[in-house]
């Protein structure tokens, strides 16, 4: 009975402040508390600041800070329980037949103040006006950025829109379940503050009938609410869905639905209710459409969860079918796929033929765009990459800066060779960092020169203008000063080892250098220990573990063998009395071990820095075995020996009869 008797005082008491007089004006902020269903100590509040709905407006296109039902309507007299009044039925036939229904004037609006219009002139049912909210909502959804944010000012303006919302609110008892959701999901999408009394009014209808609800009304529920921000009401609509959800998994049947409630439970969701979330879907790969594939995996990465048996399915479903994916699917998979550290090789590469084999339907950007993130997976898109790079060569003044420096991070990054188009299109990117010299900034300009410098490509404009005095004194101050050390100990070194036909030397001078002191990492010992093991019996052979190389480069273990035909030679020049030179005489291999990151994904290829190492290596007289970790774990130690012997001494190793233990080492 007490509870009975609070809320009838609360509802009179907010009947009274309705109809308060009219000196109060839109201009004054007037706080109107409300008690919160969920917890009673929190109040929201309806402002009336014209001025703050434009400052709204302008941060957001779809959101306005103005709050609704100030003024005594024609719906102000109704108490909450009661229906609105409708047309006398004698009349109603009689209506029908001189005008349009409701609907049919309904779906000819062409945007929200087309529907306000149309609801000034005609007073719409309760189911109506959820109706109208959504088809507001639907109008705007083909609109521009700027049409959509200069037709919800003029809806937020419109005298008819706190009608419509205090309409809303007044027979939001009375209307289905399924309109309750809709119509919350319409003003969340349309701006509608969430602290305003309409959508409270909403969240605690939705509260209240939260067990009624079936499938496609939770579904809708639960896209209102990954949109809002935290409140009592919404996080206990969220606690009431996670349990309402949980007790009813078992029985649902749509895929999309259940994706929109995974997405609703979100990081947080308990790791057992993941797991039965993940059996689920399973269970229903069957019915999955080409759209279900794309969403679960965006699903997943926004749950935080990964399941390799789920994620395979989709990759499969998408694989087969992947011509005619938009652009913004397949560049949210891709980035869904990062986010969840899930790298498929037939999924990227099928996604590097589809974009290439169409490079003419993407725009640059988006062709960009594709680039950047096949990069941030440590994926080489070789179509692409090849694809790319005739357009530039076709037409490089396309390329703006901004281009400029993202194609040289994603070709210097994955270290692809373009072969016999390899100095046509480095000469490309050269002319077009030449002519944006006048206005870059000393970091971009520093940015560029290192790219080219680990593509090997010496262009020598750039390197003079970034090794002047008046761009290094630019850079003194820079935020990133280990990056920027790093990237100009690589300018330095290559500068040294490559030694480019420059017109006049360049040097790289030793105060942007930093320490030149190098760290001195430790060899991994199972390497070591395998290696000792396999030289222990050759004799000509000498180990060196940790060596530095140009004060640069660290070699875990340099390994010297004399060569078959300078060993006579050498032999005859003792024997003469004459000299015979280690590096005359002999091999030397540098031994190297390398985390996986440093390879392009699926393949043995080194990249980035690593490439860079090599290739000086083989300058400096080394051959180089690289080692990962895969290698040095995967297998037993005969079988890592052996390993180590195939790529020391190839001219040694046996033919294969049969499948190796090795053999699954680079797969």
């Amino acid at each position: 009975m007490s509870v009975w008797v609070s809320e009838e005082v609360m509802r009179r008491g907010l009947r009274f402040c309705s109809r308060r007089s009219l000196w109060q004006q839109r201009n004054f902020l007037l706080s109107l508390p409300i008690k919160d269903s969920c917890s009673p100590g929190k109040q929201f509040f309806h402002l009336w600041s014209p001025r703050q709905s434009q400052t709204w407006l302008s941060r957001s296109p779809v959101s306005s800070v103005r709050f609704y039902s100030q003024e005594a309507n024609h719906g102000d007299d109704l108490e909450d329980g009661e229906r609105l009044p409708s047309q006398p039925a004698d009349t109603a036939s009689a209506e029908r037949e001189r005008k349009p229904p409701f609907l049919e004037l309904l779906e000819s609006c062409g945007s929200p103040s087309d529907v306000l219009d149309l609801t000034g002139k005609y007073s719409p049912t309760a189911r109506q006006v959820s109706h109208c909210l959504t088809h507001m909502w639907a109008t705007t959804k083909k609109m521009t950025d700027e049409q959509r944010r200069y037709e919800l000012q003029l809806m937020f303006e419109h005298p008819a829109f706190d009608q419509l919302l205090q309409r809303a609110m007044k027979t939001v008892v009375h209307i289905r379940n399924e309109d309750v959701t809709y119509s919350l999901l319409s003003m969340v999408n349309l701006g509608v503050p969430q602290r305003s009394r309409v959508v409270q009014t909403f969240l605690r209808t939705c509260q209240e009938k939260l067990n009624d609800f079936d499938e496609k009304s939770l579904s809708v529920l639960a896209s209102s609410l990954e949109q809002m921000e935290d409140g009592a009401n919404v996080r206990a609509l969220k606690e009431g869905m996670r349990l309402v959800v949980e007790a009813r998994l078992p029985g649902i049947k749509n895929v999309m639905a259940l994706q929109t409630m995974m997405r609703l439970l979100g990081k947080d969701a308990p790791k057992d209710l993941k797991w039965k979330l993940e059996k689920k879907a399973l269970s229903m790969t069957d019915h999955f459409s080409l759209p279900n594939a794309q969403y679960m995996i965006s699903t997943m990465a926004t749950m935080g969860f990964f399941s390799k048996p789920l994620l395979d399915v989709c990759s499969n479903k998408i694989t087969e079918n992947i011509h005619g994916i938009p652009f913004n699917r397949l560049f949210k998979l891709l980035q869904s796929c990062r986010e969840l550290l899930y790298r498929d090789v037939h999924l990227l590469t099928s996604i590097s033929d589809y974009v290439a084999s169409s490079l003419d339907i993407w725009t640059n950007k988006q062709l960009l765009l594709f680039l950047s993130v096949f990069e941030n997976l440590v994926f080489c898109p070789a179509a692409l990459m090849d694809a790319y790079a005739d357009k530039v060569i076709a037409n490089p003044d396309v390329l703006t800066l901004k281009d400029l420096l993202c194609v040289l991070k994603v070709y210097s990054s994955l270290s692809y060779d373009l072969q016999d188009r390899r100095q046509q299109f480095l000469d490309s990117l050269s002319h077009i960092l030449s002519s944006y010299l006048p206005k870059i900034s000393a970091f971009e300009l520093l940015k560029a020169v290192y790219c080219l410098c680990l593509l090997g490509h010496f262009p020598y404009a750039p390197l003079e203008q970034l090794l002047q005095s008046s761009v290094l004194e630019k850079l003194a101050g820079s935020k990133f000063p280990k990056s920027q050390e790093r990237m100009f100990q690589m300018v330095d070194v290559c500068l040294r080892v490559d030694r480019p036909p420059l017109p006049q030397p360049l040097t790289v001078p030793a105060s942007v250098l930093g320490d030149p002191t190098p760290s001195t990492p430790s060899v991994n010992p199972r390497l070591l220990l395998d290696l000792q093991s396999l030289l222990e019996d050759q004799a000509h052979m000498m180990l060196q573990e940790g060596v530095m190389v140009e004060n640069f480069y660290f070699i875990d273990a340099a390994v010297t063998k004399p060569t078959p035909n300078q060993t006579s030679v050498c032999e005859a020049s003792i024997g003469g009395g004459e000299g015979c030179s280690p590096a005359e005489s002999s091999e030397r291999i540098a031994v190297i071990h390398a985390p996986q990151t440093r390879f392009c994904y699926g393949t043995s290829n080194p990249r980035g820095p690593l490439a860079v190492k090599i290739r000086h290596l083989k300058i400096l007289g080394y051959n180089s075995v690289l080692v990962t970790e895969q290698d040095l774990q995967s297998v037993s130690e005969e079988a890592r020996i052996d390993f180590l012997r195939e790529r020391i001494f190839p001219q040694h190793h046996r033919p294969k009869t049969e499948p190796d233990e090795k053999e699954h080492l680079r797969s």
